[in-house]
């Protein structure tokens, strides 16, 4: 890798971290990071925007502030909500392998997104469960799905909207400016 693509790479994670502080305090927080994630996989493609996320949780992991609530640490990302951070990265791993198979346009960017999104969803939703029952005792599935996912689905998708414009236009811009 250049050092420029590290760099950009680099500067998405900070974007990422940036957007977790903007957030609405709830069960599960209604922050920007979904935002940024797309952003970022959009501008930098599925390799970097995978690193970026990457880097973004190994910085949260070992106690930085940079999750939603200025929070970081190995506590949450073990937490109720960890396990949406975590779907980040299978989020950004299903675009960067749809990328891969099926070419970088827009069709596959949206499609993987969504998917991504859909096993983000899952996987948090699994782990949400889990750690609550734990804590609290059992919880059924209707509730973990009113409590962390139908309020978030129309918020996502229009972030993922935002992002599909955003990064087609920041690519082609960054594209001519490394030409």
């Amino acid at each position: 890798m250049r050092t420029q693509e590290l760099a950009r790479a680099a500067l998405f994670a900070a974007l990422i971290a940036i957007c977790s502080w903007i957030s609405i305090p709830t069960a599960v927080p209604f922050t920007l990071q979904t935002f940024a994630v797309f952003l970022a996989l959009g501008v930098l493609g599925g390799k970097l925007g995978t690193l970026s996320v990457a880097v973004y949780l190994l910085l949260g992991a070992v106690g930085l502030p940079v999750f939603a609530g200025f929070q970081g640490g190995l506590g949450a990302l073990l937490g109720a909500t960890g396990g949406y951070l975590a779907g980040f990265l299978l989020t950004a791993l299903t675009v960067w392998g749809a990328e891969r198979r099926l070419g970088k346009s827009a069709p596959v960017f949206l499609v993987s997104c969504l998917l991504g999104l859909a096993l983000c969803y899952l996987f948090g939703s699994v782990w949400f469960a889990a750690v609550y029952a734990a804590a609290s005792g059992p919880v059924g599935l209707a509730a973990v799905l009113g409590w962390c996912v139908f309020p978030f689905v129309l918020p996502d998708l229009a972030k993922l909207a935002l992002a599909v414009v955003l990064s087609r236009r920041l690519a082609a811009a960054l594209a001519r400016r490394t030409a």
